[in-house]
């Protein structure tokens, strides 16, 4: 089968689906490839570059003349119509925005998936583009809002003073911003974050941004209303910050409006805002698309469409990547031909137009809902606890024999202790049983940020046991003899790895 690689039209794109490097792959699979003349020239990828890795150098009418079409976005009207019947067109789509467009891809008869249409799902992580464009988008976005800022990013000390870090604000912890985090922070910035799921307040401390919450002061009567909550915790941190950039979109629906006129008042002359969530209206008031607004106190806002597009080389690597993954799926078992196999759960769930129907109507897109009631959490934990205890009551209590053989094999062993066993043997029975409870619940207690560091500590500790096993080393019996080389052998190993996992850990808060 044939694999076409037009050019991207869309005026604001300088992407290409498919990289020089990503054709042997193709081809391998036993696909042909056609790439369009100069379709990769703004991506910096030369005709020559295609042709060097086994491509096909083709006008603009011949390249819609192959049996799937891969594209970035979808086609417009003059590229539907040269497109031909039977084919497979595999792009980004927005079904539900370009509803018109599947009706015309159908009656064409052209079998489409939507790369954008990618399962909530671990199996499907792989070929998901949104994710992988979304975590460049909140890369460029802090690279757009420093080019704007006029200050520095972080932290200098010089002859005339010292410069305060500039304070970064994130709105929503999905890909783009927990990836504007980290970018943030990796630059110096004192970085603030908000998402309105309590569960990914964890994932922002650890990149060491701080995470902003209700005060204890909060009328009460806000905590009904989620989007006053939102703006309310959001307006007590906008008088001191530099950049803000916005990421709360929700697929197919209006963005939220998160900073409204009166907000805007409160922030500083200078500051940036990046509305990353424009493509759907945006989360401040005032963005518009394409364009820069400054307001009355000197504001700029933001509003940039397709921002993974300027940094369009890794863009259509990691596009490509993924188109590659998606065609190694659909044509598994099958060299170079197609394999649309329904019970695919990925495969299904992405095929939007196919034998002249739309097969958008039966499915069902992954959102994870945003809840601020900590009550709907803490009683589907309490549900959750209550079956897991009922099912370990039913499943202990049922088994009788289990029980009895319990209760037998501590009689006996309590009657052999009695019986057989020294006093002493027994005091260090004793001890040995209440430093196993000690043990427990001092490591349950300890928060699990500490795990790692204290379990490489505590490997290097518990070699302490060497000491008693070198005193029995001499011992008269082979056997002994023999345990106590292996127990040397396995405490020197906690020793020297322990000491030099933990003096790896604490060589991470050093700096060079």
């Amino acid at each position: 089968m044939l694999i076409g690689v037009p050019k991207e039209t869309f005026s604001k794109e300088n992407r290409i689906a498919i990289i020089p490097t990503a054709i042997p792959q193709l081809i391998k699979l036993g696909f042909n490839v056609y790439v369009e003349k100069d379709a990769g020239n703004k991506s910096f990828f030369q005709n020559q570059d295609f042709i060097d890795n086994g491509a096909t150098i083709v006008d603009n009418h011949k390249i819609w003349n192959v049996d799937i079409i891969i594209k970035i976005n979808p086609p417009n009207q003059e590229e539907i119509n040269l497109i031909k019947s039977n084919t497979i067109l595999i792009s980004l789509i927005w079904p539900i925005k370009n509803y018109n467009l599947l009706k015309v891809l159908a009656l064409k008869n052209i079998t489409t998936f939507a790369m954008d249409y990618v399962p909530r799902i671990s199996r499907a992580q792989y070929i998901d583009v949104l994710s992988s464009m979304s975590n460049l988008a909140g890369y460029r976005s802090v690279i757009e809002a420093i080019y704007l800022l006029a200050k520095p990013l972080n932290s200098q000390i010089t002859a005339a003073g010292k410069i305060q870090p500039a304070k970064v604000m994130i709105i929503g912890a999905g890909v783009a911003g927990l990836s504007a985090i980290a970018t943030a922070k990796s630059l110096g910035a004192l970085v603030v974050a908000y998402d309105p799921r309590k569960e990914v307040k964890e994932q922002i401390n650890s990149m060491g941004a701080k995470f902003l919450e209700l005060k204890n002061n909060t009328n009460v009567n806000m905590v009904n209303n989620n989007l006053i909550l939102d703006k309310a915790i959001i307006s007590n941190e906008l008088y001191n910050t530099d950049i803000i950039i916005t990421t709360a979109s929700i697929p197919n629906k209006k963005s939220p409006i998160l900073i409204d006129k009166q907000m805007l008042n409160k922030m500083k002359a200078g500051s940036i805002i990046i509305d990353l969530a424009i493509e759907n209206g945006g989360n401040c008031e005032l963005t518009e698309i394409d364009k820069i607004i400054t307001t009355n106190n000197n504001v700029k806002i933001v509003g940039i469409t397709n921002i993974s597009s300027k940094v369009q080389v890794q863009a259509s690597k990691l596009y490509s990547n993924n188109m590659i993954n998606f065609i190694k799926l659909i044509s598994k078992d099958h060299f170079g031909h197609v394999n649309l196999n329904s019970k695919d759960d990925i495969i299904n769930h992405m095929l939007v137009t196919y034998k002249k129907k739309i097969t958008l109507s039966n499915k069902k897109v992954s959102i994870t809902p945003t809840i601020n009631k900590k009550s709907v959490i803490s009683k589907s934990l309490n549900n959750d606890k209550q079956i897991i205890n009922s099912h370990v009551n039913k499943s202990v209590c049922n088994n009788k024999l289990l029980l009895t053989g319990l209760y037998v094999l501590s009689f006996i062993l309590i009657t052999y202790i009695s019986k057989y066993i020294t006093q002493i043997a027994i005091l260090h029975i004793i001890i040995f049983i209440l430093s196993c409870i000690i043990g427990y619940y001092v490591v349950w207690n300890v928060n699990h940020k500490l795990h790692t560091p204290l379990m490489s500590v505590t490997n290097a500790i518990s070699g302490i046991i060497i000491i008693g096993v070198i005193l029995q080393i001499k011992n008269n019996l082979l056997i002994v003899n023999i345990l106590s080389f292996i127990s040397i052998l396995v405490s020197s190993i906690n020793i020297f790895g322990g000491l030099t996992i933990t003096k790896r850990m604490l060589t991470m808060f050093c700096k060079n």
